[in-house]
């Protein structure tokens, strides 16, 4: 146990590191009742696209705008699916071979959360945002991800987006540093007690402070980029995975 804690507060540092045990704990002594997450929130700068594409050229990019579009081997749940796509989120997917090898997607405007009951909520019609960004581990040394986000860039570009927002699980380092080679900007963070149908929230943002007892009530968080540059600058290059890299 020694040894799991202090390899745990190596990678995550000393809170977030307790606050995951802690997580682990909670889950195992109330059969997955209570649960804890905490979510760091970014922007990285769209920017312009520039990857050569001759590398990469065996993997093909799709956007798949309707749920209908989805292999059925998608390793989503078929409800979350339909709650992005009720939103107007879509999916960029990557093929090699005709297998799925990873996939983001993207959202103008507010997001409703998959995992907690939160509505996060721009503070620009120039911002979107990217979320559950998911390479298989076979892949993740390759060119699956810069594909991807190469062609979110375009897309975003296209709309008129400068900066693409995502939260990131605070216990997932790996994605807090792919996202930080892309030039991302922290926003905030916010820590989430789940318990059945309670739910408590603090948070870095505006309201701050939340409490949920059910599931029509959801805090809406608001994210300031007005301190953001209103023209996305370059982003620094970015490396291959080699650690997860689903947020």
């Amino acid at each position: 146990m020694k040894n799991v804690l202090q390899q745990t507060i190596a990678q995550l540092g000393w809170l977030n590191g307790c606050l995951y045990l802690l997580d682990r704990v909670l889950a195992r002594l109330s059969a997955n009742r209570i649960a804890l997450f905490k979510y760091q929130f970014v922007a990285q700068p769209v920017g312009r696209a520039r990857l050569d594409l001759r590398r990469g050229a065996s993997i093909t990019v799709e956007l798949l705008s309707r749920r209908e579009q989805l292999p059925s081997s998608y390793p989503r749940p078929a409800a979350v699916l339909d709650q992005r796509y009720a939103q107007g989120a879509q999916s960029l997917a990557a093929w090699r071979g005709g297998e799925l090898i990873g996939f983001l997607w993207l959202l103008v405007g507010a997001y409703s959360e998959d995992e907690v009951r939160v509505r996060y909520c721009p503070d620009a019609a120039h911002v979107a945002w990217d979320f559950d960004v998911y390479v298989r581990p076979e892949d993740r040394l390759g060119w699956a991800f810069r594909r991807l986000w190469e062609e979110a860039r375009r897309l975003l570009q296209a709309r008129g987006v400068h900066w693409s927002c995502s939260r990131i699980s605070a216990f997932n380092p790996a994605s807090l540093r792919a996202h930080a080679r892309l030039g991302a900007v922290r926003l905030g963070s916010a820590t989430f007690l789940r318990c059945g149908n309670w739910q408590w929230m603090v948070a870095t943002l505006p309201p701050y402070l939340h409490f949920s007892a059910s599931p029509s009530s959801c805090p809406q968080l608001l994210l300031d980029t007005s301190r953001l540059s209103s023209s996305a600058t370059e982003e620094p290059p970015c490396r291959h995975l080699n650690e997860s890299e689903s947020s």
